[in-house]
């Protein structure tokens, strides 16, 4: 069964750091990438980071650039997002997803497999 939990989130003042974390188990398939997403009510989803599972490529929403990074423990099987520098505008529910065919890493409607999601406040 697959499996994709996220934790880490939370209510954190502007300026402040918080980091996701994303348990992925139960794939029986290569995994082509992991993206992190998020949706503030009322607006659509978007892409925050994604990251390809096999050369590490990665990419960013222009909006968190030089602010959050992305990363996997192949290990633990398990995708990261450390968020600093955070702002009140980043408040959002955020997802952590997984692509299982080829396709581009940025765009949303590539995965296949979303987390229960995981609420982050930001306060300003």
């Amino acid at each position: 069964q697959v499996q994709l939990v996220e934790s880490g989130g939370g209510l954190v003042q502007s300026g402040g750091s918080l980091r996701l974390s994303c348990a992925v188990s139960g794939f029986t398939r290569d995994v082509y990438a992991r993206g992190w997403f998020r949706q503030d009510p009322g607006k659509e989803p978007e892409g925050v980071a994604c990251i390809d599972n096999a050369a590490g490529t990665t990419w960013y929403a222009d909006s968190v650039k030089g602010r959050f990074t992305i990363s996997r423990d192949p290990a633990t099987n398990t995708v990261y997002l450390q968020m600093n520098s955070l702002k009140p505008e980043d408040t959002a529910v955020y997802y952590c997803a997984v692509q299982v065919e080829s396709g581009p890493i940025y765009d949303l409607r590539a995965y296949r497999y979303w987390g229960q999601g995981t609420q982050v406040t930001v306060s300003s």
